[in-house]
């Protein structure tokens, strides 16, 4: 059966990377345990790092990690749909919001559980996802800071995450300045201005984060060591704390092309034939992992010398070549991860979830 490794080492070590620069730039922040898919084993690795603060987008991961710590402070990342307020007032310290009604919702409930819930209102700098429009938050603020139950504590954005707009100096600049003037104009201080994700993270190691900027919202990063600006692993971080094994289930040497009509298969795709490969064959093997449990695009094979051919819903077609390394039935292969293919991995119940050092 496939499974996935998580090094538990290799995650501490990413960990403490983040946390010391965070701390020399005065800049508070928290782990985004989406990609976890609410995996309690590995909730509670990340929670025994050391972790104080949660972020998720689901409010039955942040359930887990209350069961596991009522003390960590808990942060729903999405706009809650009504149906879900009171779920989420009950499991969320902390929400991400960016409209009116639905605070009065999260206020009338907060009210009902007698809980004091934090928001941060989310702008919009660009990228088109969720975020109030700058010229309409003076008013936005105006409708929502006094409602019962509510604290805002922080003014956030989202890039990146939709249209690939990348963040700036100068827009996390006019972030800071947002906060500025709402500070002033209502006599109040907000504590937070939370930057954004990891695409951010390169601006604060390259020592071009405004001053004004003191939150951060982390997960890629942390888990895959990736500076998402140039598309690497930081210096200092490692990128494989997440690693695919996957069994052969076949082995055989066939041709290298398909005989017969072809058609579309179930994924909608016809088999492209070049006609140089007619007669040659190679060794080809089938894993026991499919497209139900990831994307092959998102698969970073670890020995270069062969190729992803293909999947079905529940097999992977390697081209092995001459099978140099003589792969055999049984043999495990390793893959490295893209965020999204461990993410879809991490959703999998047909692939096992473990740990080691």
């Amino acid at each position: 059966m496939a499974f996935l490794n998580l090094h538990r080492t290799k995650l501490r070590e990413n960990y403490e990377f983040l946390k010391a620069r965070f701390e020399s730039h005065n800049v508070s922040w928290g782990v985004v345990s989406k990609l976890l898919c609410g995996n309690r084993t590995y909730l509670k690795e990340l929670i025994d790092l050391g972790v104080t603060e949660i972020h998720d987008s689901r409010i039955s991961n942040l359930a887990k990690v209350k069961e596991i710590s009522r003390e960590i402070q808990t942060v729903y990342v999405k706009p809650v749909s009504k149906r879900n307020v009171a779920k989420m007032v009950k499991y969320a310290d902390v929400s991400l919001n960016s409209e009116i009604n639905t605070i009065r919702w999260i206020s009338d409930e907060a009210v009902i559980q007698k809980k004091r819930h934090k928001i941060i209102i989310m702008v919009e700098t660009g990228d088109l996802r969720e975020g109030v429009m700058g010229d309409h938050l003076v008013d936005f603020y105006a409708e929502i800071f006094e409602l019962p139950n509510i604290e805002i504590i922080g003014l956030g954005t989202n890039l990146n995450c939709l249209n690939g707009v990348m963040p700036s100096t100068d827009k996390l600049i006019q972030l800071s300045l947002y906060k500025q003037i709402i500070e002033l104009k209502f006599n109040i201080k907000i504590p937070w201005v939370s930057a954004g994700t990891s695409v951010t993270i390169p601006l604060m190691l390259h020592q071009q984060l405004p001053k004004g900027i003191n939150h951060f919202r982390v997960g890629e990063t942390l888990y895959f060591g990736v500076d998402l600006v140039e598309e690497k692993v930081i210096q200092g971080m490692h990128g494989d704390v997440f690693e695919l094994y996957a069994e052969i289930i076949e082995m055989q040497e066939k041709p290298l092309l398909p005989s017969g009509t072809l058609a579309a298969n179930p994924q909608g795709e016809i088999a492209e034939i070049d006609d140089s490969l007619y007669g040659m064959s190679s060794f080809r093997a089938i894993l026991d992992i499919g497209l139900l449990d990831v994307d092959p695009k998102y698969l970073i094979p670890e020995d270069g010398e062969f190729e992803i051919l293909g999947a079905s819903s529940d097999m992977l077609i390697l081209n092995l070549k001459l099978n140099p390394k003589n792969y055999k039935v049984g043999d495990l292969i390793k893959f490295n991860l893209k965020y999204m293919g461990a993410l879809g991995i991490m959703n999998s119940s047909y692939v096992d979830k473990k740990i080691s050092d």
